[in-house]
């Protein structure tokens, strides 16, 4: 054998969350990603930063690359002795091809692995509300192909023994067979009256459920033009759904919201929005990376000759204590400056590292920090501003109209990313973004230069957005830009700006 190696991986059902630990290990060390259309892409923001990203992406009505086409692919990439990660919605060997993969692996002595993913069958149920067993109703449940045409002579599929168990049906992939499923199911004995429920897109925040009967499923699937990805679920537990539904409760359920932040500072803002039912759509406009470090060496040198150091966020404490534990400076050099920090994270960081901020305004902005400072500040203090190389200058300018020395120096630098923008710009055209949010000024605008769209086109692309702002300096530098802010953050912190998206959803 070769040292190619191959994970057959079920990515799960569309939430990324649901993805398994062995999943994501076998994402992380993959070099080429194989994945499909209902492989989640937020999956592959796991990957490293040079994979290779193959799309072999099948529907119903049209087909990417064939099913030999795909085997060819994995061979190929595996034979190149590099490790592949074969993303596979749902579980590879329910109704995924995955043993047809595998075998074609073996054939060409390829080693691989399985990695069983969540099957559809039962988490697209269970985020309805629908259990697909339980001990008042069912005992059992079978899972069945929805693409086989029921009216073929040589069904592999016993519809008189199906359509008579007491069990719960789950039909994957059978929205363009309904017709022919109830048909098959009412013609073998099952009643009429038994419940019904389609599930369209389960697990993510576009998810839709309808429920009906056997009698009337069909005509109400017609009625709401329900397609394709369902599943497609028949029997009494269908009608535990309205009082265990919880998914779609969520408040920011059907929400699909734009995170333009920091990949590294990311993390913090979508998961508030993952726990609330929304999808965050991680597009980081921003990538933090060191500065050079000359102005801050020489700042650190001569520390203990600064009165004040005012840490305006989490990344200036960040890369400060960095560089003073890389020069071997002692945090107890620090004892003679008072601190203040700017915004509660910025707060917790330096409490973290055993430091107490002696001012804290109350709104995080450089008029608020100037009027909480006035009085406690004297000519000739020497004050430190360990700030991003694009800073505003007002801060340090109404410092030094108080009369104190100030040293702003960069701690660290605000580039753009190189994120591509054609899924997003994708997603905006499609009508698939409900919400944008911006969480500083560097964020718009390296927002708008991603897209690099002229100004209609960006109002066209931003139509039925909401755009929400963590603060009035982020409003105003959206404005200028011809970008209409909706709403912005009472308080100006990633806790105000998650409020703020659920109220303009609730709107």
């Amino acid at each position: 054998m070769g040292t190619g190696m191959v994970y057959l991986v079920g990515a799960g059902p569309g939430d990324p969350g649901l993805i398994t630990v062995k999943g994501l290990e076998a994402i992380k060390k993959a070099e080429v990603i194989i994945y499909d259309r209902l492989a989640n892409r937020r999956l592959l923001q796991h990957a490293s930063e040079d994979v290779e990203l193959i799309y072999v992406g099948k529907s119903p009505d049209r087909h990417t690359l064939t099913q030999t086409e795909i085997n060819q692919a994995i061979v190929d990439k595996a034979k190149e002795n590099k490790i592949v990660t074969r993303l596979k919605g749902g579980d590879p060997f329910v109704f995924g091809r995955g043993g047809e993969e595998a075998e074609v692996l073996l054939e060409n002595d390829i080693k691989f692995e399985i990695v069983p993913g969540i099957t559809s069958a039962i988490s697209v149920p269970a985020y309805a509300g629908i259990p697909v067993t339980h001990r008042d109703f069912t005992s059992s449940f079978a899972v069945i192909t929805g693409n086989e045409d029921p009216n073929k002579e040589d069904s592999s599929i016993d519809w008189s023994k199906i359509a008579t168990a007491h069990g719960t049906l789950v039909f994957l992939m059978g929205m363009s067979n309904l017709p022919k499923i109830v048909e098959k199911l009412t013609a073998n004995g099952r009643s009429s009256d038994t419940p019904v429920a389609l599930v369209r897109w389960g697990t993510r925040p576009e998810q839709e459920t309808l429920t009906g009967t056997l009698e009337d499923i069909v005509q109400k699937s017609k009625e709401n033009k329900f397609k394709n990805p369902a599943i497609i679920i028949v029997g009494k537990v269908v009608q535990l759904r309205e009082k265990l539904k919880w998914f779609e409760d969520k408040p920011l359920f059907g929400q699909r919201v734009v995170v333009t932040r920091s990949r590294n500072q990311a993390s913090d803002l979508a998961k508030r929005i993952e726990d609330l039912g929304g999808e965050p759509f991680e597009f980081p406009t921003i990538k933090i990376e060191e500065p050079d470090y000359e102005q801050l060496d020489k700042a650190l040198d001569q520390i203990q000759e600064y009165k004040w150091i005012v840490f305006t966020s989490v990344n200036g404490v960040k890369y400060f204590f960095k560089r003073m534990a890389f020069k071997g400076i002692d945090i107890r050099s620090l004892y003679q400056a008072k601190i203040c920090a700017v915004g509660p994270k910025t707060m917790e960081l330096l409490t973290e590292r055993g430091i107490i901020a002696d001012y804290i305004p109350g709104e995080y902005k450089a008029e608020i920090i100037i009027e909480g400072l006035k009085n406690k500040i004297n000519s000739g203090d020497k004050i430190l501003l360990p700030r991003a190389d694009i800073a505003r200058k007002i801060l340090p300018e109404a410092l030094s109209e108080l009369g104190a020395v100030v040293d702003d120096v960069v701690a660290y630098k605000n580039a753009l990313n190189d994120t591509s923008a054609h899924h997003l710009k994708e997603l905006l055209e499609n009508g698939d973004i409900t919400v944008l949010t911006f969480t500083s000024s560097s964020t718009v605008k390296n927002f708008i230069s991603m897209l690099n769209v002229s100004g209609n086109e960006l109002k066209e692309l931003l139509n039925g957005v909401k755009v929400a702002s963590i603060g009035p300096i982020t409003s105003s530098t959206a404005k200028e830009l011809g970008v209409n802010v909706d709403i912005e953050a009472k308080e100006y912190t990633i806790d105000g700006l998650v409020e703020a998206v659920r109220s303009i959803t609730n709107d």
